[in-house]
This record gives structure tokens, sequence and C-alpha cells, in this order.
């Protein structure tokens, strides 16, 4: 049995599922779980995998499907792609900053997306301006969720790693550092 996968895989999930717990909007662990993802999992496969099937599974548990839900998946594929470049950079600062870029690519991506198919805002230059500002209240929710939820997975999880040696990664064996080398 592999102790690391299963207990990445048992994270991701809890924190999937933690969606249908009352929240601020926005303020979820989307964000946090794919990139998380992306740094553990040393197979790129599960690293894109298990927080897609876990997002899948929340989505159906929510009953959640809306038009500009592939917006919403792009973003955490490519977040998923940004948490594997973390994989031998883990302090603090490169781990948030990779949360905030993440924030962004949400924001950017999902509002392009609600502004092409919504149907809410004219197809122009100023309907798009309007789309991205009309979003920013909601961005506020984005941010502190991301920052929040990826603190604890990632914290978390290198806490689990001093403290029970199997869960660690044989091939990165990088330990979340605090200050940046």
């Amino acid at each position: 049995m592999k102790p690391r996968f299963w207990t990445l895989t048992a994270l991701v999930l809890i924190a999937a599922l933690s969606r249908v717990i009352p929240h601020p909007w926005n303020a979820t662990p989307i964000a946090a779980l794919a990139l998380f993802g992306g740094a553990h999992f040393s197979s790129r496969r599960s690293a894109y995998l298990v927080p897609l099937v876990a997002m899948i599974v929340s989505n159906v548990m929510l009953g959640s499907f809306y038009d500009t839900l592939p917006f919403v998946y792009a973003s955490f594929v490519l977040t998923v792609y940004i948490g594997t470049r973390l994989r031998d950079r883990r302090d603090a600062l490169t781990v948030a900053s990779a949360s905030l870029v993440s924030s962004l690519a949400f924001f950017a991506i999902t509002n392009a997306g609600h502004w092409l198919v919504s149907g809410m805002y004219p197809r122009t230059g100023a309907g798009l301006a309007s789309c991205f500002v009309a979003a920013i209240p909601f961005f506020r929710g984005t941010v502190a969720g991301d920052l929040l939820f990826t603190g604890v997975l990632f914290g978390g999880f290198a806490l689990l790693e001093r403290r029970y040696p199997a869960l660690r990664d044989p091939v990165l064996s990088v330990p979340l550092r605090l200050l940046p080398r």
C-alpha cells in the first residue's frame, strides 16, 4: 500500500467535499486542492486525475452544473499545472505566490467565460470590462479562500510528512520551508 498516495488523495477529497459546507462567496478550496495535487503527487497522471475526480464528485454532490463550468475546469487544470511547477520549490513565499497567480487565472478565465456564454454582457471590449468589474466583489473571497486552504493543505501535509516519514516523497523529499532560499 502507498501511504503517501492515499493520504494525499484523502486530503484532496476532504478539501473538495468541504465545498458542501456553507461558506462565503467563492471562498472554497478548489484552487488550493488543484495546486496541492500538482505539487505533491509524484505521478503527473495522479496530479491531474485525483483533484479533477474530487472536483467532479463535489459538483455532483452539490448538483452544481452550469454553462461556465468548462471554464472553471480549464482554470482548475491550469492551477494543477502551476502546482507541478512547485514540486522542487515549496517554500511559503513561492506557494503563496502560486496561490495568488491561481486566483488571478481563475478570475480571468471564468469571468471571460461568463462574458462569452452568459449573454448578460455585450460581446464587446466594454462588455468584457463590465463583466470583470461586476466580478471584483467576489474576487476577495477567491483570494482569501485560496490562500487559507492552500496554507492548510500545504502546511498540514508538511507537518504530517515530518511526523510520519513514510509520507515523504522518496524522489522529491522537499519539505515546505518557511523562508525562500
